[in-house]
């Protein structure tokens, strides 16, 4: 007997001289597997489908390519009785369908990925039929989905589809999807997100069903599902998006704050502590929780070609305390990853049985966005985690980008405390900020930045990843001074933070060029230097921020030297990085100004009162004196002008 009958096809043990009896669909699929079960069967009418998925994926993985030749037929006509069988009445019959389709798709493209989509097509369908068989089934599934069946039936219906567009690694690559594009179900899915009932119990499924029927090749052919999703009006619809994929974010920072609550106290803390934190990165490991790339996929997409989804982005409704609000989990497998689990119909309709509370701190899907991102963004070390801290920070430039959210960033009517998480560190706690003043919500975006600049300078330098975090600053800046809104923000930490940033480039300008073209993200870094020096008249909330903002400069004038001299020695030289570093020599005038013009006022002052070390309040007592006479290049103010034409 063979290993696959023995796992699922055995019903009873039997003396050894007879042969042990099967299911009857254990029965059926031996034949299917036999040559001529087609010729006999074909004409027979439907069949009995019950079903044994294990049985069936196991027995398409035994059979090799001669094979699969000779049983084509056979699987087309099961393929076809499945699709017939989803119009049936009785619902045992369209649930053993609908497994069975799925088994057929997992199990045809595990069998045969190295062979063409065309071919996998005429393995399960026959390619002359293809194109009526999908019509067939998509319009079942469209009616199943839209119509008053059960609950489950319709789960199951998306699982089908779900397990469709995932078969292939790259999407791009499954054939049959291109029947999926010309028979839509993009209205279905709307359906189900509109649906307070249906958003519940399958929100998350359509959700992310959507976001990677809108990547099938996007960049090579006209995907109805992107021109459809940029066009979405309906409120309610995109209400219920947007409300999936806030609780599936509020669900996994409440995973992460479960897990960080585990792990503290106990003898390991106690031993990290005494020693210093020295085991700070083991530590951390057993922190991580697997992050959601799927709906960070469908907030992008959302957020990127629908300008209309931006309003969500800042609809306000009572915070959920994830450390005493109960929400109970779904239920998921061994195999399911912490964090990938859809959250549960509770927590789902959870805002709607809120009772509103006067004293209630208030949030909104940017605030769990932001939150999300505090969490995934601390550890890029593993390709996962850098490629969803990527997809956060593309997120966060396609908001910068918009002038709506941009206003409703700027809007001081719209006040919240931003509770986000750090990274520990040797020389801070870990823990949340639990002081944090209500401010508006772009003090938050600029924290975060400012979170990943000051924690992420590593021998694996994750360069994108900063030139992204620079260019988001940029752009917020950018429409400050467009719009000259003065924001109450610690600045100095943000320069400080830019400045270590740039000293870090320098101390290992020999490791990071052999893999980075370091002198585009100093160039970026100097021109927000420009930006503040140049047109922080129009931004900065007073005058006393352009002291601080001198001081810095003044304070810190060692590294900009050193930039100067090793962006001068390499533009002076032959090589790929002479036009780059040209161009932040050039970058540097007003900064090397402001150095030249100040460092002689303080030395002199220093000489004549006899005083070593002078302080910060007598540096500013200096720089507020002689601020006015410092006189900046017109050549730089153009350059500046040029770099930020297209920004603004």
């Amino acid at each position: 007997m063979s290993q696959v009958e023995k796992k699922v096809g055995l019903l009873r043990r039997s003396s050894s001289s007879k042969k042990p009896l099967k299911e009857k669909v254990v029965l059926m699929y031996d034949e299917i597997f036999y040559r001529y079960w087609y010729m006999n069967h074909a004409v027979n009418g439907p069949l009995p489908l019950q079903v044994n998925l294990e049985y069936l994926e196991s027995k398409l993985e035994s059979v090799d390519g001669e094979e699969v030749q000779r049983i084509q037929d056979n699987i087309n006509s099961l393929f076809h009785h499945c699709v017939q069988a989803l119009g049936e009445e009785h619902q045992i019959k369209v649930v053993n369908a609908l497994q069975t389709l799925c088994a057929l798709f997992r199990g045809v493209h595990q069998k045969n990925k190295s062979s063409s989509g065309f071919d996998i097509i005429n393995m399960l369908m026959g390619f002359d039929k293809a194109e009526l068989r999908m019509k067939d089934l998509m319009e079942s599934l469209d009616s199943l989905l839209c119509g008053d069946g059960s609950e489950s039936l319709k789960s199951l219906c998306l699982k089908l589809l779900l397990c469709l567009v995932t078969v292939t690694d790259n999407i791009s690559q499954n054939t049959i999807l291109e029947y999926v594009m010309i028979n839509s179900i993009f209205e279905a899915i709307l359906q189900i997100l509109s649906d307070v009932s249906s958003r519940g119990q399958h929100g998350y499924d359509a959700v992310v069903l959507l976001a990677l029927l809108v990547n099938y090749r996007k960049y090579e052919s006209v995907n109805p599902y992107i021109v459809k999703l940029s066009i979405v009006d309906d409120e309610p619809t995109l209400d219920g998006m947007g409300m999936v994929v806030h609780h599936a974010l509020t669900e996994y920072s409440r995973q992460y704050k479960a897990k960080e609550e585990e792990n503290q106290g106990g003898f390991f803390s106690t031993l990290t502590t005494m020693v210093g934190n020295m085991f700070i990165a083991d530590a951390d490991e057993k922190l991580s929780v697997q992050t959601n790339e799927a709906i960070l996929l469908a907030l992008y997409e959302a957020v990127h070609l629908n300008r209309n989804f931006i309003t969500v982005l800042a609809q306000s409704h009572p915070e959920i305390d994830m450390g005493v609000t109960s929400i109970s989990p779904s239920p998921t497998t061994p195999t399911t990853p912490l964090g990938t689990s859809p959250p549960s119909l509770d927590a789902m309709n959870n805002q709607e049985q809120l009772t509103l509370d006067p004293n209630l701190q208030t949030s909104n899907l940017l605030i769990t966005f932001l939150k999300y991102a505090s969490i995934v963004m601390q550890d890029t070390k593993e390709e996962h985690r850098l490629n969803s801290a990527r997809l956060c920070l593309i997120i966060l430039t396609c908001i910068a980008e918009d002038q709506y959210a941009d206003s409703f960033l700027h809007d001081d009517n719209m006040n919240f405390r931003v509770n986000l998480h750090k990274m520990p560190m040797r020389h801070r706690k870990k823990g949340v900020d639990k002081n944090i003043p209500c401010r508006p919500l772009v003090c938050a975006v600029l924290d975060l930045m400012v979170e990943f600049i000051v924690t992420h300078m590593m021998k694996e330098f994750p360069m994108d990843l900063y030139m992204r975090c620079v260019q988001i600053i940029h752009k917020l800046i950018c429409y400050q001074k467009k719009c000259r809104i003065r924001l109450h923000y610690t600045w100095r930490e943000l320069w400080s933070a830019l400045i270590n940033l740039l000293k870090f480039l320098l101390s290992n300008e020999t490791t990071l060029l052999a893999k980075h073209n370091i002198f585009h993200l100093a160039l970026l870094v100097v021109n927000l230097f420009n930006m503040f020096i140049t047109y922080g008249d129009t931004f900065l909330p007073t005058s006393n921020s352009y002291d601080e903002l001198y001081y810095e400069v003044v304070r810190m004038h060692q590294v900009f030297d050193n930039l100067y001299c090793m962006v001068l020695r390499v533009s002076t030289n032959t090589g790929q990085w002479k036009e780059p570093a040209s161009k932040v020599t050039h970058s540097l005038v007003n900064v090397r100004a402001i150095i030249n013009h100040f460092n002689p006022k303080i030395e002199s002052y220093a000489a004549v009162n006899h005083i070593s070390q002078l302080s910060e309040e007598q540096v500013r007592s200096i720089s507020l004196n002689v601020r006015r006479n410092v006189s900046l290049s017109t050549m730089s103010q153009d350059l500046l002008l040029k770099e930020f034409s297209t920004i603004s």
